[in-house]
């Protein structure tokens, strides 16, 4: 019965941040104007979900994080839509399985690597207000850098001949990337997933509830 309890509320909870994904997939939500850029944020429910659901709901979230971006760089593609959308591919099968792995395999790794680094941090009893920051950091970081380096490593001529510039200024341009609206997407992860994980770690001890990733 306990079991069967627990299973329910898991899902129930995996549904609601996957809501959250879709939400700010799909609005301005997603987006936080900074002084120079727009930070997404669409990838802070999935690490949320990673630290209070597991590794096993974070994929899953990043999972539906990465099919919104599918879908939304197919309804509306923009200069790099080939990266992000199958049926954006510029060089056939092959970009198009390259493009699935970059807009959803990557993102899918954000979950997997913020559970998992949440379970490593507990075990190691680093109180919360230290291992919550440490895990919107590294999450995010995740997300761009495996973005980026996928891109990098799998697509660097199209990419190349999306910008207009020759091969050897598409690394530049990635770790322009990566070091630019990386960090302060990063930053802005940390913020976030210290506050509303906080928030929401208290609310379930009040309750006498402990995140999943935290029963080990």
């Amino acid at each position: 019965m306990n079991r069967h309890k627990h299973d329910t509320h898991w899902m129930v909870g995996v549904a609601l941040m996957a809501a959250i994904v879709v939400v700010l997939a799909n609005t301005p939500l997603g987006m936080i104007q900074l002084p120079i850029i727009k930070a997404t944020t669409t990838h802070i429910p999935v690490i949320l979900g990673a630290v209070l659901l597991g590794p096993l709901a974070g994929g899953i979230l990043g999972g539906v994080f990465g099919i919104c971006s599918m879908v939304s760089n197919t309804v509306a593609p923009t200069l790099l839509s080939f990266a992000f959308s199958p049926f954006m591919s510029t060089t056939g099968v092959p970009g198009a399985l390259k493009a699935v792995w970059i807009a959803v395999g990557c993102r899918i790794m954000i979950g997997v690597v913020s559970g998992w680094l949440w379970i490593g941090l507990k075990r190691l009893k680093l109180p919360d207000l230290a291992a919550l920051p440490a895990v919107g950091f590294v999450g995010s970081m995740t997300n761009t850098a495996f973005v980026m380096g996928s891109i990098y490593l799998l697509l660097a001529q199209q990419y190349a001949d999306a910008k207009n510039v020759g091969m050897e200024a598409v690394f530049g341009l990635v770790m322009g990337t990566v070091t630019g609206s990386g960090i302060m997407e990063a930053i802005a992860a940390v913020v976030l997933v210290t506050a509303i994980g906080k928030a929401v770690l208290q609310v379930g001890v009040a309750a006498g509830r402990k995140p999943v990733a935290s029963n080990g």
